[in-house]
């Protein structure tokens, strides 16, 4: 009997002892706050470009897109959007390899745009083909397996449920000497890498020009760039804010950043209205974005704990801002004559959740956007018009995105037929 008594005992004193922790450890040392000087200019739309002084100025939308437009040779405009996604940033990264395989090359992209996952695959995306095999192995080899490693008790002190280390470690290997070296080349060519954060104490998002941070950065360039790469893809919770430091305006500022996609799904940049206008501008001009997602969830079972709950509420959030940000943008580009592909799961894919980091999940997910693209199934196209009925595979695997009528937008049927009524399909 009294064996039972401790046996019960101990949890009971367990659970008290890590309530009262809880409570000690709430507050938690508090992340940077900005002066209020930055709080005036929070919020204002803008690229955080490094000059050759090694300060940070803030470029507005139509500033780069004038940088663009006079670039020296006839080459044409083409931007690359790579949303947030989590796990599924497999899918963007088997996008890209799969193009590759389709002719043996794909476009060079004047700018390429990532947030959160697609910040991960954006440098990749960035260098172009000969960086396609580094790419494959992270998504084919079984190394995001332990990206999610718990805290255990340390989660009572810190700022998140899983330690950020496993996912610093990875961009390491690959964010090295000879990638910021590849990558400053090519910005001295005036193209862009761009990634967003967020800011989390202003909750505005920042976004950050990583080929200027190769270019300029100097001895600093290398643990700044990884950890903006860092900060992009910490969802708040999961994994802890990031603190950067950088000079501006004569002065060093501390910001803690998170997560960009909380506040962006992906973005175009320069931003559509400040492209091109007109035909024969315009026709130069092709924006390709990759959602990292399903445009639209299917209802399905989730476990009653916590963590799946929370999994299955951020995949429908994420699917929805990156829904409604996607018709905004195509309305925009369409308003300027702009061509937009645009690439999303389809919303019949099997995918279990926005953090299954499963080895033959991840390699299966890469592969099957990887042999879409190669077949030319994976881009939908404004002229598309109605997809091809759902039971069309591609080697026994789900319909490609370019196949899938919950696609366009992932509008119903009847918000279809209502559009065809008033206007041409997207």
């Amino acid at each position: 009997m009294r064996c039972a008594n401790h046996r019960f005992l101990f949890p009971l004193v367990t659970s008290c002892a890590i309530t009262l922790l809880a409570g000690c450890a709430s507050l938690g040392p508090q992340l940077p706050m900005p002066t209020s000087e930055d709080a005036e200019s929070a919020g204002a739309f803008g690229v955080r470009t490094l000059g050759a002084s090694g300060e940070f100025e803030l470029l507005s939308s139509a500033e780069v897109a004038r940088r663009l437009q006079i670039e020296p040779g006839e080459r044409s405009l083409r931007i690359l959007a790579l949303s947030s996604g989590g796990a599924s940033g497999a899918f963007g990264a088997g996008a890209l390899v799969g193009s590759t395989m389709s002719d043996g090359t794909r476009p060079e992209f004047a700018v390429v745009t990532g947030v959160s996952a697609g910040a991960l695959v954006a440098p990749f995306a960035y260098l172009g083909p000969s960086w396609d095999t580094r790419m494959r192995s992270i998504y084919t080899t079984g190394v995001t397996e332990r990206l999610l490693r718990s805290r255990g008790l340390g989660v009572v002190f810190g700022s998140s449920l899983y330690s950020e280390e496993p996912l610093r470690r990875l961009i390491e290997h690959y964010a090295d000497d000879v990638m910021i070296a590849a990558i400053a080349r090519e910005a001295a060519k005036g193209r862009l890498l761009l990634v967003a954060t967020t800011d989390f104490a202003s909750g505005e998002p920042v976004i950050w020009d990583l080929g200027s941070i190769a270019l300029h950065g100097g001895k600093d360039a290398k643990p700044l760039f990884r950890s903006v790469l860092l900060a992009s893809a910490s969802i708040p919770g999961m994994l802890p804010p990031v603190v950067l430091s950088f000079r501006s305006q004569g002065r060093t500022h501390m910001e803690a950043h998170v997560d960009g996609g909380i506040m962006l799904p992906f973005f175009v940049a320069p931003a559509p209205e400040d492209l091109p206008r007109g035909p024969q501008a315009a026709s130069g001009t092709m924006v390709h974005v990759i959602i990292d997602g399903p445009l639209r969830d299917r209802p399905r079972p989730t476990h009653a704990n916590a963590f799946s709950i929370f999994s299955r509420s951020l995949s429908a959030e994420r699917s929805y801002l990156a829904r409604m940000k996607l018709k905004s943008t195509a309305d925009a580009l369409r308003e300027r004559g702009i061509s937009l592909d645009y690439a999303a799961i389809p919303a019949a894919y099997p995918l279990r959740g926005a953090f299954d980091f499963d080895p033959k999940a991840q390699r299966s997910l890469f592969e099957y956007a990887a042999s879409c693209a190669e077949n030319g199934r994976l881009w939908i196209h404004p002229t598309n018009g109605d997809p091809v009925p759902e039971s069309t595979l591609i080697f026994g695997t789900p319909s490609c995105p370019a196949d899938d009528p919950f696609m366009g937008l992932a509008r119903t049927q009847s918000e279809r037929r209502e559009r065809t009524s008033t206007s041409p399909p997207l």
